[in-house]
C-alpha cells in the first residue's frame, strides 16, 4: 500500500467499502500502487495496468489495455490506438476552425487525447443544431487549452 493513495479511499463515503475491496484485489495481484491523475493507479514494471475511479453513480476498475486481458500485459502485446486524424471531424467544427484561426491554433495545441474527446463529443450529436450548440459551448474551453472534462 502506498500511503500517498490512502486519502482517496476515505474521500468517497458512498463507495468506500467497494473501492477498498478493489484495492485489495489489485494489491493481491502484486501490482505497484501509485497516485496518477488523482486516482489510485496500479502498475506492473512501470506500465499502467488498472485504475480505480469513483463516479457519481458508480465506481469502476478501469483497465488500460482491456482488449488484451486474455493475453495479459506480460506478453508484450500492444493495443493499436486510433490516431486523432482518424476520428470524424463534424463539418460544423471544421467550418469553425476555418473561420477562427485562433481556435484552430488552440485546438491543435491540445493534447491528442483532449482533441479526440472534443471530436467524439461533437460528432456524437445526431442533429447539426446540437453539434453547433456543443461547439459553441466548448469554444472558450478550447481557447483556454482545457479538455472537455478538465
Amino acid at each position: 500500500m502506498n500511503p500517498k493513495v490512502d486519502w482517496y479511499f476515505g474521500k468517497h463515503e458512498r463507495w468506500e467499502k467497494e473501492i477498498r475491496k478493489l484495492r485489495t484485489i489489485a494489491l493481491d495481484c502484486q501490482l505497484t500502487e501509485e497516485l496518477k491523475w488523482g486516482c489510485p493507479c496500479y502498475t506492473l514494471g512501470g506500465s499502467n495496468i488498472v485504475l480505480i475511479h469513483v463516479f457519481k453513480e458508480y465506481c469502476a476498475l478501469l483497465f488500460f489495455k482491456g482488449a488484451l486481458l486474455k493475453a495479459a500485459h506480460k506478453s508484450g502485446l500492444q493495443v493499436d490506438m486510433k490516431k486523432t486524424a482518424e476520428f470524424a471531424m463534424p463539418d460544423e467544427f471544421r467550418r469553425k476552425l476555418r473561420e477562427l484561426n485562433a481556435l484552430k491554433k488552440a485546438f491543435h495545441a491540445l493534447t491528442p487525447g483532449r482533441q479526440r474527446g472534443y471530436l467524439l463529443y461533437f460528432s456524437s450529436a445526431k442533429q447539426s443544431k446540437t453539434r453547433e450548440a456543443r461547439i459553441d459551448k466548448c469554444l472558450q474551453r478550447i481557447m483556454d487549452g482545457k479538455g472537455l472534462d478538465d
